[in-house]
């Protein structure tokens, strides 16, 4: 059987669940490698796939006997067949954190469930750690968003604007990848203040500062890297900040390993900044993998300990509201005894 269901199913006996419903695209695609409308059933014996006919061939050319999965078109499921999957399941998990209450109802109206179960975040929770397929493309996601970098830096020129920045970024990503992973942010000026700045008309200036959050999808996997750069030169003003960031940024990634505390790791770079005057007003970091922003979370309302072969991102900043502001940001991976930086692009002073 499929690896990854046959994981699922041994943590479902542990948990006294005879029955799962997975509707959350991602997950489904996680475990199985289809991306189509529809819904994953484990019942007590089968592995059942129920989608709409016009998918119906496109599934099965992902699917191998390997996958031990059974596929229905929806419009040759009966009422009996529904009310059947679980038959003599006593409990059956839903995700919760996904479907919405009128689903639930339904869940329970149409397979005639006894006791539908939350599974808190199990497929989620497993997704965290990623397998050698997995990080091979993370890691060539990073290495293209790395190249797009070193190619916008020659490509940015005083007088283009945001909007036409991030054009052209996307235009490079979709030339070689499956597209951006999220909507790239580039900000300028007074708008680097923004962490989450949307491009504008404004245009870029003699001696600006300039931060691109950026990141494209390989084989459904996400790249996510921010780098903070100056036209011209470095304003004096800016260098303090800057140099705290970079500090931290460096320092954070020098101590994230396997086994330490997320929250101890946001606590050490507040810390640091709220003895320089400013706060950190936004998480440290987040998981990367078929989402942008996924478990575990780095921040201090988390306190999750890192495990190796997670992949997250360590992204320390500073916003001086109205004026600038300064992110660094890299995915990394973590390991037994420190991390590897997938993302590698210079982040001392960058000039154009």
């Amino acid at each position: 059987m499929n690896p990854k269901l046959q994981w699922l199913r041994n943590t479902m006996s542990s948990l006294d669940l005879q029955g799962l419903i997975i509707s959350n695209p991602i997950n489904i695609k996680y475990l199985t490698n289809i991306e189509a409308e529809g819904v994953l059933l484990l019942t007590r014996k089968e592995n059942i796939y129920i989608t709409d006919g016009r998918y119906i061939e496109h599934v099965h050319s992902i699917l191998t006997l390997y996958d031990e999965i059974i596929v229905y078109d929806m419009n040759d499921v009966s009422k009996d067949d529904y009310e059947n999957f679980f038959m003599f399941c006593e409990n059956v998990g839903f995700e919760e954190n996904y479907v919405t209450y009128a689903q639930y109802k339904e869940f329970i109206r149409k397979y005639k469930i006894n006791n539908l179960v939350e599974t808190e975040h199990i497929i989620e929770k497993q997704r965290m750690i990623k397998d050698r397929d997995e990080i091979s493309n993370l890691t060539k996601a990073c290495e293209i968003t790395d190249n797009c970098f070193e190619y916008i830096l020659t490509y940015i020129k005083p007088g283009m604007t945001e909007k036409q920045i991030a054009d052209e970024i996307e235009e490079y990503y979709k030339q070689r990848t499956e597209g951006l992973s999220f909507e790239t942010i580039v900000a300028s000026g007074e708008n680097t203040s923004k962490p989450h700045a949307t491009p504008t008309n404004r245009e870029i200036q003699e001696n600006d500062i300039i931060t691109i959050d950026m990141g494209c999808k390989v084989n459904g996997y996400c790249s996510d890297m921010t780098r903070t750069f100056f036209v011209g030169s470095v304003p004096e003003y800016i260098k303090p900040v800057y140099d705290l960031v970079l500090k931290n940024q460096i320092q954070t990634t020098e101590e994230m390993k396997d086994g330490v505390s997320t929250r101890l790791l946001t606590k050490m770079v507040e810390n640091d900044f709220k003895l320089n005057g400013y706060d950190l007003i936004h998480s440290l970091g987040h998981g990367v993998g078929m989402e942008i922003h996924e478990a575990p979370y780095v921040s201090y309302r988390s306190d999750t300990q890192l495990k190796e072969n997670m992949v997250v991102t360590n992204e320390p900043g500073i916003y001086v509201p109205g004026k600038f502001g300064v992110r660094i940001e890299d995915t990394v991976q973590i390991t037994k005894f420190g991390c590897i930086s997938l993302t590698k692009s210079e982040k001392n002073y960058i000039i154009i």
